[in-house]
């Protein structure tokens, strides 16, 4: 598709050649964005044990707290994606970063639940910027070849943000206290903002509204519409084995507050290596409409990996591998075929829309799992998730299938 109109670039100079330091150094930043703007949903799993003993808050209200911040990123994600389609990626973009700061300094100072919850809800703001921000620098910056790995090393990001909670913020953690590590994670956010303010390239003057028709419809249609109720009930997964695999481990595996951080560690690692793979076979029309299926396929045999946890401890680690392999791949997959088969002038909309499917999911899914968690049933709730990412998979598949005989054959997806 042509590229989307928004930050000026030379991206046809770049379409003859390898990808040059302009596009490496805007990949750089679209990771580290991603990073941020979900940094605080793993600082809460992998402190999780800390904050709940610290704080005196239950596992329900730590599985709150993600559902407060991705239930506010639900419902402000189709305004952030038209207020991306407006204004342009980088003033998105250093706003991200600089309200992550802020939401990441006030979890820190958090005396209890309530201004915790506060800060989280705050945090939900940047999430609703970030795909659609980031989408749309890249239509705009990216030649169409390059998009794919891109987009997936883009979307590594969120999975860098869990390595960078699980294993340095972590033992920092350790070292200085968990709000200390949290405030150090702030700072860092304030000088990515500084970054990304001084690099990326300038956004056109916002766009005018189109006399007749310039209010989009916000309801999702077509292949959005199937790839948001996917990501819904992949979010409600993902969510939770991000919000209590470290309080899994600490709870029934034995293993102390930084090891069961370091189990988070591990699933961002994997989590970067499958997002980069997976977008850039997304980016081959007609395989990259089954990949969702196949990936949430995958995730289903990593939950009930989860459950048999409960009696093998080992297998934990290999669970959170695969959950990074394959379930939080299949968002980064979504964002693909987003990008490939967004209408003109919707990129950022229609972003938005399956983001708000994939929160959504975030906000339900916690709570559900925190009522087996409080009870010790640890093996119930991870067949729970296995069930939402079996419930993902049918869904994937039966698109995939309605739109191989919806196309023609030999038509470009």
């Amino acid at each position: 598709m042509a590229a989307e109109p928004g930050i000026r670039t030379a991206a046809a100079d770049d379409a003859e050649g390898g990808p040059p330091r302009a596009t490496r150094g805007l990949t750089a930043l679209l990771t580290c964005a991603m990073a941020f703007s979900m940094m605080q949903l793993f600082l809460l799993g992998a402190l999780g044990p800390r904050l709940v003993g610290e704080l005196g808050i239950s596992p329900t209200v730590l599985g709150l707290t993600t559902t407060v911040g991705f239930g506010t990123a639900a419902v402000l994600s189709p305004v952030g994606g038209r207020v991306v389609d407006r204004v342009g990626p980088r003033r998105c973009l250093v706003a991200l970063l600089l309200i992550s700061a802020v939401a990441l300094a006030l979890i820190g100072a958090a005396p209890g639940a309530g201004l915790l919850l506060g800060a989280v809800a705050l945090g939900g703001l940047p999430q609703a910027l970030a795909n659609p921000a980031t989408n749309k620098a890249i239509l705009a910056a990216v030649p169409a070849p390059q998009r794919g790995p891109v987009t997936g090393m883009k979307q590594s990001g969120v999975q860098l943000g869990a390595f960078a909670a699980g294993l340095p913020l972590a033992a920092l953690a350790g070292g200085i206290g968990w709000r200390g590590a949290v405030w150090t994670a702030a700072g860092t956010a304030v000088a990515a903002a500084f970054w990304a303010a001084r690099r990326l390239p300038a956004d056109p003057p916002p766009a005018a509204a189109k006399p007749g028709g310039g209010r989009m419809p916000l309801r999702p249609r077509g292949h959005i519409a199937w790839l948001t109720v996917f990501s819904l009930f992949l979010g409600c997964g993902i969510a939770s084995v991000n919000t209590y695999l470290a309080l899994f481990g600490a709870q029934r595996l034995g293993l102390g507050p930084t090891a069961a951080g370091a189990m988070v560690a591990v699933l961002g690692v994997a989590g970067i290596a499958g997002r980069v793979w997976w977008s850039k076979l997304a980016g081959r029309p007609g395989l990259g409409e089954w990949l969702p299926g196949w990936l949430a396929a995958g995730a289903v045999a990593a939950a009930l990996m989860l459950a048999g946890a409960t009696s093998f401890h080992p297998l934990a680690w290999a669970a959170a591998a695969a959950v990074g392999i394959f379930a939080v791949s299949g968002n980064a997959v979504s964002m693909v075929l987003v990008m490939r088969r967004a209408a003109a002038g919707r990129a950022g909309l229609d972003s938005a829309l399956v983001s708000a499917g994939f929160f959504a999911g975030f906000a339900v899914g916690p709570p559900l799992f925190g009522l087996l968690a409080d009870a010790g049933r640890y093996g119930p709730g991870w067949l729970l998730v296995a069930a939402e990412f079996t419930a993902a998979c049918a869904i994937s598949t039966l698109w995939a299938a309605r739109d191989r005989r919806a196309t023609p054959a030999g038509a470009a997806a």
